[in-house]
């Protein structure tokens, strides 16, 4: 609660009754009252809201999969780093070094677009 504890939550209690003395604190705590019911209000309020705008209720949401602290980067790189694409089967032969070495992805061919002589370069007038 604010990082007070009890007995200085007393000792304040205490000076607030001194300062605002016995006359005015009837009035002082409806006031309060006043404000608690009127927060509450509002937050049930804002929470129907939701309910109604989002389509869920907010007591039904499973939060804790919304936790920050159970993603730890490092298990998640373990992880992806660690599982396989492709599983392989117990009876699939393994592939010699030389067999794979032989077997070479083909490499884009790249296209490189040169304008005509005395053709002016494209300009974006709306470009920033």
């Amino acid at each position: 609660m604010l990082g007070i504890n009890g007995p200085e939550f007393i000792l304040l209690l205490i000076i607030g009754v001194l300062v605002i003395g016995p006359s005015r604190l009837p009035e002082y705590t409806q006031k309060l009252a006043n404000l608690v019911k009127e927060v509450r209000r509002m937050a049930s309020g804002a929470r129907e809201q939701i309910k109604e705008e989002v389509g869920i209720d907010i007591d039904e949401v499973d939060w804790k999969k919304y936790d920050p602290r159970q993603y730890d980067p490092r298990r998640i790189i373990k992880d992806a780093l660690l599982d396989d694409d492709k599983p392989v089967s117990a009876g699939a032969p393994v592939a010699a070094a030389g067999a794979a070495a032989e077997i070479k992805p083909k490499t884009p061919v790249r296209v490189i677009e040169r304008l005509a002589e005395g053709e002016a370069a494209p300009f974006d007038t709306e470009a920033t």
